[in-house]
């Protein structure tokens, strides 16, 4: 994996701008007076220096979202289908705000593009009366089922940190009163419900199978994500053999999505 380092400089910024994009960077940000960009490690501070004709250039380790697996700037918005995703404090009719955390889940990583993806495709199909999102990280996946219509979501997670980003997000959003947060994995939730969420990575998503499949509810679906393509097979296989069904795969990236239904 490519390890991005930033850079801070001043000078020409809209010829420093199109150079830097060149060179391959993931992001770039300018003002009036100078400017700041993510480039890979592939680039030299030296190379970087000597392209842009400055020797004022500022480096620093690249600050990583999700999980170390996004790097960006600063926050930034995000649509897919009927979901948009706005930074705290920004405000959009019908935008669902995230504040900037640790949690996992801003909505730039492939896996949580895909479950936004699948859930709001699903949701447009049938809205569910309940969700169940494992591993709930900023809650960005339950709050984005709320937006959608559904009545209420648990989601549930074993870091305590997170939880509290989560509730910090339904609280600005006005969903407080239609998430319930629970610490701990998926045994922590009571009943079956038509509709479960778990993005997290594969090793977890095998171990917690005979679990997150007993809150499936009658004909219902979950969705897995958080999976690379080559150990996409084992998870599938796992939960096959617990009687779900498989009903659809989707990859981003080289990271893939899950859609499976109870058999029972």
């Amino acid at each position: 994996m490519t390890m991005p380092y930033r850079v801070d400089f001043r000078g020409d910024v809209e010829k420093a701008l199109d150079l830097l994009i060149e060179l391959g960077a993931l992001d770039v940000d300018g003002s009036d007076t100078g400017g700041a960009a993510l480039m890979p490690d592939t680039v030299s501070p030296g190379k970087l220096a000597a392209a842009l004709g400055l020797e004022d250039i500022a480096v620093s380790p690249a600050i990583g979202r999700d999980a170390d697996s996004v790097w960006v700037l600063g926050p930034r918005p995000i649509r897919i289908g009927r979901i948009h995703i706005v930074p705290a404090g920004v405000e959009e009719p019908g935008a669902l705000q995230l504040i900037d955390a640790s949690a996992f889940g801003t909505g730039l990583h492939p896996t949580t593009a895909l479950c936004l993806e699948t859930l709001d495709e699903t949701i447009s199909i049938a809205c569910s009366d309940a969700v169940l999102d494992v591993g709930t990280g900023s809650g960005v996946l339950a709050l984005a089922a709320l937006m959608l219509g559904v009545p209420r979501a648990l989601a549930v997670d074993i870091d305590a940190d997170a939880l509290c980003v989560a509730a910090e997000n339904a609280r600005i959003n006005g969903m407080e009163d239609r998430l319930e947060l629970a610490h701990g994995g998926p045994e922590s939730a009571a009943g079956a419900f038509p509709l479960v969420l778990a993005n997290v990575l594969a090793g977890p998503l095998v171990e917690m199978a005979p679990a997150i499949v007993q809150r499936v509810a009658h004909h219902g679906q979950l969705v897995l994500s958080g999976m690379s393509t080559s150990v996409q097979p084992d998870v599938d296989r796992a939960y096959r053999r617990l009687g779900m069904r498989h009903v659809e795969t989707r990859s981003r990236a080289g990271w893939i999505a899950l859609v499976l239904q109870a058999t029972w």
